[in-house]
């Protein structure tokens, strides 16, 4: 046996449910989860993705991640489950809640089928009162299927590359579009020297600081996953992208001062656009608009699909999109988890601050915080 297999022996636990097991380390699963995110096309599968919120945000939970196997031996998914909670509920989450989107079993993308039957499986495998499933994705009808319901929604609109790349996008837009974006261009470059550039290893650590700095100025001190405690897992996951050719930290300089960033992630042919930030000082120069634009063309020239994440900002519906869906179910497995269920969906659809709680409670903490 070799030394994998044998780490794998020693670190899974096999249960009575037939075709799958549960895990309770990520390290033996590397090789296989690697693979699947790959085929998942999904920057939120990636093995270094979940292995850094684990470190950052798991300590003191349990994980049970679940492995699904075909009859040759072969892993054909993963889902990745932990114990959020013991007391007075057992509530399972899944990894990466509160940061990335999209999120549940990890397989190939078009494998709905093996997706189902992987999770339905892992939660026969481990009791539990309530599955709480953050952003999954909103067009597997995973409330119905697992006996839940939705408690959030939002959308999750996708560009998809038309065949002549951005020449062909701009040449669908209105006339006034094109109009906006000459003017725009013209007035700013008239009377200033404007650049837009990537962050590569020698601009790192600046051009992030500048990221966080120009989020803050532009949304304010609000709760996000991006900046204040959260800063160190972006950081260290900023730096694991950069060495992947992932990272996409577009930096927009004005007289040579950062004005604007757009901070996202090319991954298997797709981008994902995870943060901004701009100088509110900049605003009547529509900087936003231009970095967007500069991004989204960058984007496919480079041959991908422009994926805007979660959110229903009217800045995403102004390209010809598909729109998925993205969902927050509760699933049910108890009495107690049933009237859990029920208060979640009342929180989120009747009771005043409910939806700010409910955000809340879906973000994730930083770890030393995160005790049961």
């Amino acid at each position: 046996m070799n030394e994998l297999a044998a780490a794998r022996g020693s670190l899974t636990q096999r249960v009575d449910t037939p075709g799958v097991e549960l895990a309770d380390s990520l390290e033996p699963l590397e090789g296989d989860w690697t693979r699947l995110a790959a085929a998942s096309d999904n920057i939120f599968s990636t093995w270094e993705w979940n292995d850094l919120w684990w470190r950052h945000y798991g300590r003191g939970r349990r994980l049970r991640v679940a492995v699904s196997r075909q009859a040759d031996g072969e892993i054909d998914a993963i889902a990745p489950l932990f114990v959020w909670s013991s007391r007075p509920l057992r509530i399972l989450r899944l990894v990466g809640h509160g940061h990335g989107d999209h999120l549940g079993p990890i397989c190939r993308d078009d494998d709905a089928e093996t997706a189902v039957r992987t999770l339905g499986l892992a939660l026969d495998a481990e009791p539990y009162d309530v599955f709480v499933g953050d952003w999954v994705a909103g067009d597997r009808d995973w409330a119905g299927i697992l006996g839940g319901r939705v408690v959030r929604r939002t959308g999750y609109p996708i560009l998809r590359r038309p065949d002549g790349g951005w020449d062909e996008l701009l040449g669908r837009q209105s006339q006034r579009f094109r109009q906006k974006l000459r003017y725009s261009r013209n007035r700013i470059e008239r009377d200033h020297s404007v650049s837009y550039r990537y962050a590569d290893s020698a601009t790192l650590e600046r051009d992030l600081d500048a990221a966080f700095h120009l989020h803050r100025v532009r949304f304010g001190d609000h709760a996000c996953n991006f900046c204040g405690s959260h800063e160190a897992f972006q950081r260290e996951f900023a730096a694991l992208a950069l060495e992947r050719d992932w990272l996409r930290l577009l930096i927009l300089e004005i007289d040579g001062n950062p004005v604007g960033c757009k901070y996202g992630f090319f991954f298997q042919n797709a981008y994902f656009a995870y943060q901004s930030g701009r100088d509110p000082a900049w605003e009547r120069e529509s900087i936003g608009f231009l970095l967007e634009v500069e991004s989204i063309r960058r984007v496919l020239e480079q041959g991908g699909d422009y994926r805007f994440l979660g959110g229903e900002e009217g800045h995403k519906y102004r390209y010809p999109t598909e729109d998925p869906r993205l969902e927050t179910i509760v699933a049910p497995a108890t009495g107690r988890g049933r009237v859990a269920a029920a208060v979640l969906d009342a929180l989120w659809r009747r009771l005043p601050g409910g939806k700010e709680l409910l955000r809340r409670i879906g973000s994730a903490r930083a770890a030393k915080l995160q005790r049961n």
